[in-house]
This record gives C-alpha cells, structure tokens and sequence, in this order.
C-alpha cells in the first residue's frame, strides 16, 4: 500500500460525521486506505463509523493513550510507503493528497512534509496549529511562515512556494513510513503537544529535510479537543517545549538556553497571574516541576540523539527571539521576523 490516512480519533463523532465524508470525496483509493484509531472514546464515534463509514479500518484502544502514544501503536499495525497523520477536525480540498506524495517521491532526502493549513473558522486566515511551515526560535518556541505566537496572517500567496521548514505539522503530516519507525515514532511520553516538533528535530539533525508544499491546503478547525487556554494544553505545552530542548540541543547549547528559558517561563507565569488565569500561571510552574522530575528518564532519549546527529546548526532553528521581536520591536508576521 502506498499512502494510509490515519485518524486518531477520541470522542470526535461530530468531526468524522462533518469531514468525513469530504475526505472520502477528494481521496482516490487506488494504493491508500483510510483508518481511523480511536482512543478509547466514550460517545458513539465507534457505532457512528459501523454503519456510516463501513469502508474505514478501524483500530479500537483500551483506553486514551494521547497523541503520541495513540498514533504510536496505530501505526505499528499498519504497512504503508507513506502515513498521512490526519486530524479528525480537518477539511481537505480537490486533488489535496498527490502534490505532497509526488513531492516525496521525487526527493528522498525528504522525510516528511505538509501543506498549508488553513483555518476553517476564517477560510483565508492560516491557522495556529501549522500554518504555511514551522520554525523554532534560538529558545525552543515553536512559530510558523504565516502565524507568530498568537498573531495569524491573512493568507495572499506570500507563502506559496515549496521551502524547507523545522517542523510539520501533526494536525496533517505526510512522513515515510520506514523513517517514523526507524526515529522510534513520537515520544509517548509527550501524550500531546510538542510530539512532532520533536519528531522532525531527530529528522533534522540526522541531515533529512521537511518541507511545506503549498500548492496542497486544507481548513484546520483547531483545538477539537483541548482549547487554546485549557489548563492542561498550556501544561503540556510548556512541559514537552522543555523536554524537547533537553532531548536534542547539543550540550554547547542546552545549559544558556535552558538557563534562559527559567526566566522567561517565570515571567510567563506572572503576566497569566497578572491577566486573571491562575489556573494557567499555576501549571506552567507544574510544568517546570515535572520537567526536571522527567529530565532522568529522559538521558538515554538525549544521548541517542545526539549520537546520531549530523547536523547541529539547522538553519530552521532563528537566531534570535521571537518573544523580543514581537513585544519589543514589534515584528508580527513571520515576513518581517526573516527581514
């Protein structure tokens, strides 16, 4: 088989009853099947895909085992050239699978790739979660070609041309399916958030490359599960952002930025305590907490990767903070961050 669409699904019966059938529309089955693995959902999603959606394969769970443990044990079952790591909340377009397929079978030093994402709520704005590519900041924070921290762009072509980004999006991946097993898949320890951003850093260091292929878009609706200032989102944003630096910086690296990062992250907590959202400053100090509380088991992961690495100095990792540039100088657009 060529290409399997995977939907890790937990209590989303509305989003497969909405996209669904769209994505069945645009999908030409020849060589690529569709699976939907559900993470132990308590609404009807498993009935509602027995009798409406017959043609699914369906991979059932015990229990939720998060994004990343979840999408783990779906794919060890499944046989694919390519896996297309897809939301359930996602709306794809005509013709939206093959530029990314071609794409890879074209250049095999790429490992993965995505396409513009777009939010489905404002069709012309890109969304949060992805964009037009990601990149990552000197400090670990992750941003986009066409969204900067909470700022989105409107969507004009800026970003139309194929180029080499630091991340893919997990919302709507395309990764070779041989390269997910050999880096040992998402960090199941991450549960969510932060996965694939770690994912494609192992990637990157090893000397392959990711790309945005724009000329494929889809409409994101985006926080499905977990809204954007849900408590447990920003835990698990903040905890995984640190774990993630701790895995894969060089160690030339790791000790400035981490000592950096406690003073950032401190002042974050105090501007959301500042604004009202105690429950939000209380968990990213959680988070801290339970960063260093994972930091042992997390050495051997770290001493792997740095192994293998090829490549230190990404040039998808700025040199420079984009928390700076965006408070102080006032640069909101990933255009004017890159000038």
């Amino acid at each position: 088989m060529k290409v399997a669409i995977v939907i890790l699904n937990w209590n989303g019966a509305h989003f497969l009853k909405q996209f669904l059938p769209v994505l069945f529309e645009h999908t030409p089955l020849d060589n690529t099947a569709v699976y939907v693995a559900d993470n132990g959902s308590t609404d009807d999603s498993i009935q509602l895909l027995q009798k409406e959606f017959p043609t699914v394969n369906l991979i059932l769970f015990d229990k939720n085992y998060g994004f990343a443990g979840g999408y783990n044990k779906a794919l060890e079952q499944i046989s694919a050239d390519y896996y297309m790591i897809l939301n359930s909340d996602v709306e794809v377009s005509a013709n939206w699978l093959k530029p990314m397929v071609d794409y890879l079978d074209h250049n095999p030093e790429v490992a993965a790739c995505q396409p513009k994402i777009l939010t489905y709520h404002q069709k012309n704005y890109f969304e949060h979660a992805g964009a037009a590519g990601g990149f990552i900041d000197y400090l670990g924070y992750p941003l986009c070609r066409g969204r900067i921290l909470a700022q989105t762009e409107e969507d004009k072509g800026q970003y139309d041309d194929i180029t080499d980004i630091f991340w893919a999006t997990g919302a709507c991946l395309l990764i070779r399916a041989e390269l997910f097993h050999a880096m040992g898949g998402f960090d199941a320890d991450f549960f969510a958030h932060m996965e694939e951003i770690d994912l494609c850093w192992r990637l990157k260091s090893r000397g392959y490359r990711i790309v945005c292929v724009p000329q494929t878009k889809v409409w994101h609706v985006g926080g499905g599960t977990l809204q954007v200032e849900n408590p447990h989102k920003t835990y698990l944003n903040f905890r995984n952002n640190l774990l993630m630096l701790y895995k894969n910086l060089p160690a030339k690296k790791l000790q400035k930025v981490l000592l950096i990062r406690f003073f950032m992250d401190y002042l974050a907590a105090l501007q959301l305590l500042l604004t009202g959202k105690a429950k939000n400053a209380w968990v990213v100090i959680k988070a801290r907490l339970d960063y260093r509380k994972m930091k042992t088991k997390m050495k051997d992961r770290r001493k792997e990767n740095l192994k293998h690495a090829v490549q230190t100095d990404i040039p998808e990792i700025l040199q420079k903070s984009i928390i700076f540039n965006y408070y102080i100088l006032g640069k909101k657009s990933f255009s004017e961050l890159k000038k």
